[in-house]
């Protein structure tokens, strides 16, 4: 085997806010023991010298990935090299996936099942479309019998757009939805997602990418840039819940979803974000000095995606505190076995969920993930 078959190396920036400057740096993977090495491209020097690194993993590797390393946000941004590009293509295909209004109820259990068949969630969020933005999703129908009714239905509430990736992603995810018609699909894959979930053509659960031109369009409009489709928080009588990337990274998210959405709450703003240390101390700040785990919370909300979620009912800041259970995972699983953090939670850092404790911070939470971060 060569050299170059012995590891991957791709193109990653980090953004330095004090230089407001975007540093480029090759970063390698060495697949023979799992190490990493950094090389600044502008300097011509090595920035990290080849060490063991534990917060990342081959998987996390692929264009548009973000990846924590000593505390900088770095984004993977292109492959460099061709042996690199080769590989990952292949292997790191992304599709648009979403769970539709008529799915909202099961949005944890359709989470699970994306797991559980190979996919990273990449991105993740809940958004409403309008009249307008239904127009431009579903252009390619305008004139067809069906379309008023798909309008009519997918303006009905809100979906959930996701960023899959996984080798042969829009095939795979296809072969997961099953048949369009919910009807077809109990009869030829009664496991798919639209014989468990779906209803008829139109309420069939989830919609998911033809074609990569198709993917590419339809991220864009979730996700790009100029996306037209924005988060559904409403910033009043609710409370904050994050799901912390060690769940994420497990593939138990979907679980803790479907517990909220089971025990009556309303999840009304739900999105992916991969928080730098900055950003975490930032939202952590009134535990400085109070919870001697302090800095290894920060660094656990730093290693990953995390799902962030805005919930409601009433009472709600003491309710979802309660369905959460205490900080301990230990002491949850001996005082209040069926609680969050007692059935997913590791230990006082590693503790499955962070939520909302004082009554007046669980709109200031939502404003700071859903609003200030957004922009």
């Amino acid at each position: 085997m060569s050299a170059s078959e012995n590891r991957f190396v791709f193109i990653v920036e980090w953004y330095d806010e004090q230089a407001c400057l975007i540093r480029s740096y090759n970063l390698t993977y060495y697949l023979d023991d799992h190490t990493i090495d950094m090389f600044d491209i502008k300097n011509k020097r090595i920035f990290l010298k080849r060490t063991a690194y534990k917060g990342i993993n081959l998987e996390d590797l692929h264009i548009g990935s973000i990846v924590t390393i000593y505390s900088r946000q770095l984004k993977v941004v292109k492959y460099a090299d061709a042996y690199t590009q080769n590989a990952f293509d292949a292997s790191s295909e992304k599709t648009f996936a979403m769970i539709k209004p008529d799915a909202y109820l099961n949005i944890g259990k359709i989470i699970s099942l994306i797991f559980q068949a190979g996919f990273k969630i990449n991105k993740m969020k809940m958004s409403r479309f309008t009249e307008d933005t239904a127009g431009i999703f579903y252009g390619e129908h305008k004139g067809k019998h069906f379309y008023p009714n798909l309008v009519d239905f997918v303006t009905s509430d809100v979906c959930v757009g996701l960023e899959l990736v996984r080798e042969n992603a829009i095939l795979a995810w296809r072969e997961l939805l099953g048949p369009t018609n919910t009807q077809r699909a109990k009869e030829e894959a009664p496991e798919s997602i639209r014989a468990q979930f779906g209803s008829d053509g139109t309420r069939n659960a989830c919609h998911g990418s033809d074609s990569p031109a198709s993917a590419e369009r339809e991220l864009g409009i979730f996700f790009g840039s100029g996306s037209v489709m924005p988060s559904t928080s409403l910033q009043n009588n609710c409370t904050c819940g994050i799901i912390k990337p060690h769940i994420v990274k497990a593939g138990l998210a979907g679980e803790i979803v479907q517990m909220i959405l089971d025990e009556g709450f309303e999840i009304s703003a739900l999105q992916v974000f991969n928080l730098d240390t900055p950003a975490a101390e930032e939202f952590l700040e009134v535990y400085k000095g109070v919870l001697p785990e302090f800095l290894p919370i920060v660094e656990e909300l730093t290693t990953g995606p995390c799902i962030v979620m805005e919930i409601r009912q009433e009472d709600v800041v003491e309710a979802f505190r309660k369905l959460c259970g205490p900080h301990d995972p230990e002491i949850a699983k001996s005082l209040r076995p069926s609680t969050i953090r007692a059935k997913f939670g590791i230990d006082r850092v590693a503790n499955a969920i962070q939520c909302t404790d004082l009554e007046e911070d669980g709109v200031l939470e939502c404003e700071y993930f859903f609003n200030l971060l957004q922009s």
